[in-house]
């Protein structure tokens, strides 16, 4: 039954309900971190299936965060454009919930069979994710979780594969910080219009257009020159093609984000969608230099 007030006619056709209803899963940024976590994990040494487990654990965590934000943020959301499937009462809010308990459910199990560690790591990330839902997304604090949480990505995924995380991994912990906390708040910027009109008080919201944009594209250009200046001097040409390309992805979507404005958040959206898609392919080419300048192995 429609909510109440609601013309049952106004249901979108079946296709693009569908669609709609997916959207409780956030499919861009929770497919982005499963297929980046394989791929390290791949580059760790992890067999096929194993990395392919690891990727589909972080999947699944990742839609768990995504469905609790839909369901938190419900009364919030009503009237966004792309249409948040709760909000819009596409998707009842017990099914939400069942949704986020069972895919944390698998991600974990999944997560457990390479041991405590990468268990424990899992957690952490699944933690930071619903401390967001639940309270910091609606704080100046909306970037810390990502901030401290991409770092986790790569970490998880390599001792998942290895049992171990080798000194070197550790100077992905600020790269990884700046980046987070720049997504973050791009992330913010793209959805500046609607938490506006909702009145949800964003840390792009609290800062502002100009200074949010500021912020975020000098964190996540810091994120950048940071890999470039620890790329160790040995690294192979494929791994310095492959961090150039995650670069300059990442710049185009830096520019695309920043010169988005007002009234154009398809635009924005898809701006920070190419900015995440730079940073994983920053982040694996710099791993991928590590192996292949023997500091770790692979």
């Amino acid at each position: 039954m429609p909510p109440a007030g609601r013309d049952p006619r106004s249901r979108p056709a079946r296709p693009n309900l569908i669609v709609d209803q997916l959207r409780l899963l956030h499919p861009f940024p929770s497919f982005l971190n499963g297929a980046t976590t394989a791929a390290i994990a791949a580059l760790a040494g992890a067999a096929t299936l194993d990395a392919l487990r690891l990727g589909l654990a972080m999947t699944a965590i990742q839609f768990s965060i995504g469905a609790l934000n839909d369901l938190v943020d419900a009364p919030r959301d009503h009237g966004r454009r792309p249409p948040k499937p709760v909000a819009e009462g596409l998707i009842r809010p017990a099914v939400a919930g069942a949704v986020a308990a069972l895919a944390a459910t698998i991600g974990l199990a999944l997560a457990a069979i390479s041991g405590w560690a990468t268990l424990v790591i899992a957690a952490a990330g699944a933690g930071l994710g619903y401390a967001y839902d639940l309270r910091l997304s609606r704080t100046a604090l909306a970037w810390l979780p990502l901030a401290i949480a991409l770092p986790l990505v790569p970490l998880f995924a390599w001792v998942g594969a290895t049992g171990e995380a080798p000194g070197p991994l550790l100077a992905l912990v600020p790269i990884g910080m700046f980046a987070g906390g720049g997504l973050a708040i791009g992330n913010a910027l793209a959805d500046l219009e609607g938490d506006r009109l909702a009145t949800t008080p964003s840390v792009a919201a609290r800062l502002g257009r100009r200074d949010a944009a500021a912020l975020h594209a000098g964190a996540l250009l810091a994120a950048a020159a940071l890999a470039v200046v620890t790329l160790p001097p040995e690294a192979s040409l494929q791994a310095w093609a492959v961090t150039a390309t995650g670069g300059i992805v990442l710049a185009v979507g830096i520019v695309a984000l920043v010169r988005a404005g007002a009234g154009r958040s398809v635009a924005a959206r898809l701006a920070w969608q190419v900015e995440a898609l730079g940073t994983a392919g920053l982040g694996i080419g710099w791993l991928l230099a590590l192996v292949d300048s023997g500091l770790v192995a692979g």
